[in-house]
């Protein structure tokens, strides 16, 4: 592999690396300043905004439910979506980013789906009507969600970004900010 230094970012053979690395923390409370679970944050440098990836994840079905209730993975992602339970699922979506069927089964669904274009993907069970869950697709390798405390880390180099962030089970951002990253950063959401 070759390696040449340009500035604070390494070349190689393959891929741009940067040398330098920023440390974002977001804290995500609700209208009443509680943590927010669960809330998708995502970074986009406008550069990023094309890779895609072949990785693998799953959403387990068990006690009827989908577990995680909330996923996020980014474009062209394949979710395997096993059944735990002792009962038949019917595992849809009908939503625009990405519309499927899984017919009832128990077990392992014969193939995994692929998550290829960006959006929010609500889940549910034609047989189950209280299992609901989502799949927040991402064109941007920058994203992680909530944790109990209301917090996720991103890691990122130095630059120009565009934050958004997602209260769990929404459809669109609830808030969508500029953000100049030098070195270690805070950010504060208080959603709506």
């Amino acid at each position: 592999m070759i390696f040449v230094y340009v500035g604070w970012w390494i070349v190689t053979g393959i891929f741009a690396i940067p040398l330098y690395a920023a440390e974002v923390t977001f804290t995500v409370t609700d209208a009443t300043g509680k943590p927010f679970p669960d809330a998708v944050v995502a970074l986009f440098d406008g550069k990023s905004a094309a890779l895609t990836t072949t990785a693998n994840t799953k959403i387990v079905q068990k006690n009827k439910q989908f577990n995680p209730g909330v996923t996020v993975v980014q474009t062209g992602t394949l979710i395997h979506f096993p059944n735990e339970d002792t009962v038949r699922h019917h595992v849809y979506s009908f939503s625009p980013a990405k519309k499927f069927e899984l017919k009832l089964y128990r077990g392992v669904a014969a193939n995994p789906v692929q998550f290829d274009q960006a959006g929010v993907v609500s889940l549910g069970c034609n047989i189950h009507d209280s299992m609901i869950g989502y799949i927040y697709v991402l064109d941007t390798p920058f994203f992680a969600k909530t944790d109990s405390q209301g917090q996720a880390v991103l890691t990122v180099a130095d630059g120009q970004y565009t934050y958004q962030v997602w209260p769990a089970g929404r459809l669109k951002p609830s808030v969508e900010q500029k953000q100049h990253i030098n070195g270690a950063t805070a950010i504060k959401v208080n959603l709506p």
